[in-house]
């Protein structure tokens, strides 16, 4: 009775200090910051509290229903996302394997075991079968001058890992850090997505709208040259007036016919953003409707838990440092509460019976004695790997800020640029219409009607690229800004130990594997390639 009190205090002791977890606790490092950006002075004000209220979808400020329709698309077929869902599913099941090591483990087994004795070879037969008790039949047979015996056993046991130091819940905090980066990636891979397909779209808008400047710069440059050819067959001007608008016509239509190139990959491009093949997905011709929206930055502070690439290493961090609690727990013994119970008899009949019972229980402890400073060097590694994490997730946080400066930066400029570049358009096209009626007049030179048709169309593309530029520096803008996420979307533990991944999800990814993907046809409002 005395030694089983002993070892039920002595259970009671493990049990008390099982709370104890040796290594450093999580405190997240400081990251650089700035009261405000650089760039909000003058004209980009600080955002108001209702500015970062929801209003949906990040590219709803485009105001595109087909880009708001290809949009959606992503969440559904895009590969690369459905690739990182998949990773961070895989993250979701290292967790749930983490947690049940925190309870114990229980085995059972049945076996069946046929000896022959005295002069007789013997023979063992034996059958695993789970249970929760062990027992032993003996049956014997005579068998010319041997016996013949059979053994059976039905036993189980259980082996719970105390975890005195902390070493196991370490490892599942560390996992489900682990888990909250892969969901991390996740949203970047989608914002990522998003942000390629804004961009894309954008472009694709633009070669619709310099075709239409071309081909009506073109027609523009066909009724000229009709002029020039009356004129000419008038006897007016040379045949060089002829041939020179002529090559202004042709030049202008090669321009138009150009455009194409770069629009089929864009086109592609989409297509295989949003999981078709390009060859069943076409957008049709379009003019540019798109307008650059303003944008409030908010302040730097708030964009540490907006990006989902510094969540993603603030998580990693965090990853990092419980390795290092594990690394030390090395130190220390490691304490287990092994129990079997078990019957054996002589006949299987009455095989589970009391007399035929037994039964065990007790604590363990084992520790590592000698090891010739493997657990230093793991424990230098560790932390190596933490200060690796920190610098890590710094230069994340300062590469984010570069990014929302350079955007900011590039808005404000181009804003500029473009007011002024109108003026020249304007400009360019008056003295167009100018010296082609002194041209028409006689007065001057049909030279100088090239050169201000060529500098008329040189200005309004340049005014295209401007807009594109400040459209797809908006859209980097908002990508740069983290698209309307927030760090509180990341999964806590509980909702990482639920069986269904998925229910953390914040948008539809659909189950290959439970229903099979339907035929590739083109979003909505999309037309089908022509065949």
């Amino acid at each position: 009775m005395s030694a089983s009190r002993a070892t039920l205090a002595g259970l009671t002791g493990l049990i008390l200090l099982a709370g104890c977890m040796v290594g450093p606790d999580y405190q997240r490092p400081a990251a650089p910051s700035a009261p405000a950006y650089k760039e909000q002075q003058g004209i980009w004000k600080l955002a108001q509290p209702q500015d970062e209220a929801p209003r949906g979808p990040w590219w709803s400020v485009y105001q595109d229903p087909l880009l708001d329709k290809l949009e959606r698309q992503i969440d559904i077929d895009n590969q690369t996302i459905k690739a990182a869902e998949a990773a961070y599913r895989d993250t979701v099941a290292v967790v749930q394997q983490a947690r049940s090591s925190l309870f114990p483990t229980v085995t059972g087994s049945f076996s069946e075991r046929t000896s022959k004795g005295a002069g007789g070879a013997a023979t063992t037969t034996a059958v695993p079968t789970a249970g929760a008790a062990a027992g032993t039949a003996t049956t014997t047979l005579p068998t010319g001058g041997s016996q013949v015996r059979s053994l059976f056993s039905l036993s189980g046991a259980a082996s719970w890992d105390l975890d005195v130091w902390g070493r196991i819940r370490r490892i599942l905090a560390g996992d489900v850090a682990s888990a909250q980066v892969s969901a991390a990636d996740l949203a970047a891979a989608r914002l990522s997505a998003e942000g390629a397909l804004a961009s894309a779209y954008v472009q694709l808008r633009v070669q619709d709208e310099l075709k239409q400047l071309l081909d009506s710069s073109a027609e523009a440059y066909a009724r000229s040259l009709q002029i020039v050819r009356n004129q000419y067959a008038m006897g007016v001007v040379g045949k060089s007036d002829v041939a020179q608008a002529e090559t202004q016509l042709y030049s202008t239509q090669a321009q138009a016919i150009n455009t194409g190139v770069l629009r089929a990959q864009l086109e592609h491009s989409i297509a295989v953003l949003i999981g078709l093949p390009p060859a069943s997905f076409s957008i049709e011709p379009e003019a540019l409707t798109l307008s650059v929206p303003e944008i409030p930055a908010g302040m730097p502070s708030t964009l540490l838990q907006r990006r989902p690439d510094i969540a993603a290493a603030e998580r990693q961090m965090h990853a990092a440092n419980e390795q290092v609690g594990v690394a030390i727990a090395g130190y220390y013994p490691d304490f287990t509460i092994s129990a079997s119970v078990g019957y054996s008899g002589s006949v299987f009949s009455r095989l589970i019976q009391s007399p035929n019972q037994f039964w065990s229980v007790g604590p363990a402890a084992a520790m590592t004695l000698l090891d010739f400073g493997a657990r230093d060097a793991q424990v230098k590694q560790a932390r190596a790997l933490y200060d690796q994490a920190v610098a890590n997730y710094r230069q994340t946080v300062l590469t984010s800020f570069q990014q929302v400066e350079d955007q900011l930066a590039a808005l404000r400029i181009l804003a500029a640029q473009a007011k002024v570049e109108d003026q020249a358009v304007a400009s360019a096209r008056e003295a167009e219409q100018l010296i082609f009626n002194q041209y028409r007049a006689g007065t001057v030179p049909y030279t100088n009607v090239v050169v201000a048709q060529t500098a008329a169309l040189g200005n309004a593309q340049t005014a295209l690229g401007i807009r594109e530029s400040r459209l797809t520096a908006s859209v980097a803008l908002l990508q740069a800004l983290g698209g309307g996420w927030d760090a509180a979307q990341l999964p806590s533990q509980d909702q990482l130990e639920e069986f269904d991944p998925r229910v953390v999800l914040p948008f539809p990814v659909r189950d290959d594997a439970a229903t099979p993907p339907p035929a590739a046809t083109p979003a909505a409002d999309v037309k089908p390639a022509a065949k």
